[in-house]
Order: structure tokens, then C-alpha cells, then sequence
């Protein structure tokens, strides 16, 4: 069986991760540690309901992806895209199981109340987007299938360089990553492993078709991929999803190694971009939080957005 390198492996344990297999992984986020303790949340809580100290953070493939982007918190150059042939059940029940031992140093903690400890330890929705490209994964649909049989909602977030798997997968919620207003400034963020421009761009134009709620992602670095608006707009109105969030680049992990601190937009200049873009599409500003950086726009105010007053009970 092959699996990742002892080196790379090494390499992520150090950073918090936990290996599942051969090339699974989970990692407990920021804001998960932060919602246990009552000092905040994520900005999917506010967004859309989900519970952040109930969220699972994973990927089936930690050492594979199509992208190296310029931004990304993962050790780009520890890419080794192997097979990647692990069962979507065994993912699925040790990824729980890993999410409980991480969480379990938190029993006993003054600060952490009994109920918020025992929701955290039965996890309910995945974000299949920790590190690498889950749709690289090649038993993808079968794995969100897993997790909805075990009550979860799912969201996946894929650079859409595989508009095959687009086009089967059924998540809770689907994100597709706009990075990049036109092939130029793609292969500057994105550096991809090949000519995927194409692919991506198929990509857009399937999401409107993909029976699931669906989001365009933007990660925004200054000086980098903050231009041409208009260009952005022909994408999304491409794509037409139902909501945009629009991200500033954080500096963590190894993007430190890469870029300065003034490649982190303010939430202001989020703010800004966020507010022209919606003018351009014709979506407005639902919601943004401040602490993230982070906005959100939407063609218009969808009162289903909440996933909380959503639960859906039958998952495709």
C-alpha cells in the first residue's frame, strides 16, 4: 500500500494534524478551540448556522492537490498527488474517532460546559476542506454519503480543476474557489501542477446545474488578485451561485514562508471589494464578520441560509 512519505507525515503531526490512514487527516480549527471555551465563532456559524464546536475540519487527501497557491497554509512543496486508496467508511468513522481524541483534553475544563463538551464530542456537519484537493479523492461521493449516513451536513470546497466529480457529488453545501479573474493571474496565485485553466472554467460553467446549495469562494491577497472586478463578475455571473463569500489571505503555516503581512487585506478593504463586486453581479451584502475578515453576498436574502433552522433529514 502506498501511502505518504514518513517526512511528510512528520511535517504535519508537528502542525496539529492527525493522519487517518494513508492520507486522510483532521485538525481541530481555531475557531472549534474558541467556541468550546465561549470566546467565539466561526464565521459559517454566523453565516449559516452550523455549530462551529460541532464541526469536523478533514480532508481524504492530505498530500495530494492540483494547486500550490501562493496563499495556502499547507507545505505546497510536500506535494506528492499518490494514489489515494483508503475506503470512504474507514475515513469516515476514524475521522470521528480522531475528532474525539482531539477534543477530549477539554473535559474538566472550568471554561468548558458540560453540554458544549458532549455536543462537541458527537461532531454533526464536515468541512471537507483542511488541505490538498478533496475531489482527488476518487471515492469522494461515496465518502459524503458516509457522513450524511451518520446525520452529518457536509461541506466540500474544491479548486474545480475536476468538473467530473463536480458534476456527481451531492454536499450539503458545495464551494467552488475563485482566485483568479483571468489565466494569467490564475497560474501567479494558483501555480498549478499543469494547464487546469480549462477544467476550472468547465467547471463554472456546470455549478448552475449542480443540484445543492452552492457557494463561490473567494480568498483575496493584496497586491495580488484584488483587480479586475469586471472580470470576476463574468465568472460569477457564470457560475451563478447562490452566495459569494469573499475571504482576506490570513498568514498561517507556510504561507508565512511566502508572503509579507501587507498581503493581508483589512476587513475594510474586503468590505470595499465585496460591496463593488455585488454592484457588478447584483447580489447584495447579507452579512460579513469582522474578526475573519470575511463577507457575504447573495442574489437575494435567502431566508433558508441558516442550516440550523434548515436540517434537512434526507441527505442525497
Amino acid at each position: 500500500m502506498i501511502s505518504m512519505k514518513e517526512t511528510t507525515k512528520f511535517v504535519y503531526r508537528k502542525q496539529g494534524y492527525y493522519i487517518i490512514g494513508n492520507h486522510s487527516a483532521v485538525k481541530l480549527c481555531h475557531w472549534l478551540r474558541m467556541a468550546m471555551l465561549g470566546k467565539g465563532y466561526c464565521y459559517k456559524q454566523k453565516f449559516y448556522g452550523i455549530k462551529s464546536h460541532r464541526c469536523l475540519q478533514m480532508t481524504p487527501s492530505l498530500p495530494n492537490c492540483t494547486h500550490r497557491c501562493i496563499f495556502c497554509w499547507r507545505a505546497v512543496e510536500l506535494t506528492e498527488n499518490e494514489p489515494l486508496t483508503d475506503g470512504p467508511q474507514f475515513i469516515v468513522e476514524e475521522s470521528i474517532k480522531a475528532q474525539r481524541k482531539l477534543i477530549v483534553g477539554y473535559k474538566g475544563d472550568p471554561r468548558v460546559t458540560e453540554q458544549i463538551f458532549e455536543e462537541a464530542m458527537n461532531p454533526n456537519q464536515v468541512a471537507i476542506s483542511l488541505a490538498g484537493e478533496p475531489t482527488m479523492y476518487p471515492k469522494l461521493e461515496e465518502m459524503i454519503k458516509e457522513y450524511h449516513k451518520h446525520g452529518f451536513t457536509t461541506f466540500v470546497v474544491t479548486n474545480g480543476t475536476f468538473p467530473d466529480v463536480i458534476r456527481k457529488i451531492r454536499p450539503t453545501q458545495l464551494y467552488i474557489s475563485l482566485i483568479a479573474s483571468n489565466k494569467d493571474m490564475y497560474n501567479k496565485v494558483a501555480r498549478p501542477i499543469g494547464d487546469t485553466w480549462d477544467r476550472f472554467l468547465e467547471s463554472l460553467e456546470l455549478f448552475p446545474s449542480v443540484n445543492t446549495r452552492r457557494v463561490i469562494r473567494m480568498t483575496m491577497v493584496k497586491g495580488w488578485n484584488m483587480s479586475n472586478i469586471d472580470e470576476y463578475a463574468k465568472l460569477i455571473r457564470k457560475a451563478n451561485p447562490h452566495f459569494v463569500e469573499v475571504k482576506a489571505y490570513m498568514r498561517v503555516g507556510y504561507s508565512r514562508d511566502r508572503l509579507p503581512d501587507s498581503a493581508m487585506p483589512s476587513h475594510d478593504e474586503i468590505l470595499t471589494f465585496t460591496k463593488k463586486l455585488g454592484e457588478k453581479i447584483g447580489y447584495q451584502l447579507l452579512d460579513d464578520k469582522k474578526e475573519s475578515r470575511v463577507t457575504l453576498l447573495s442574489k437575494e436574502d435567502y431566508k433558508w441560509r441558516s442550516l440550523e433552522k434548515e436540517q434537512p433529514t434526507n441527505y442525497p
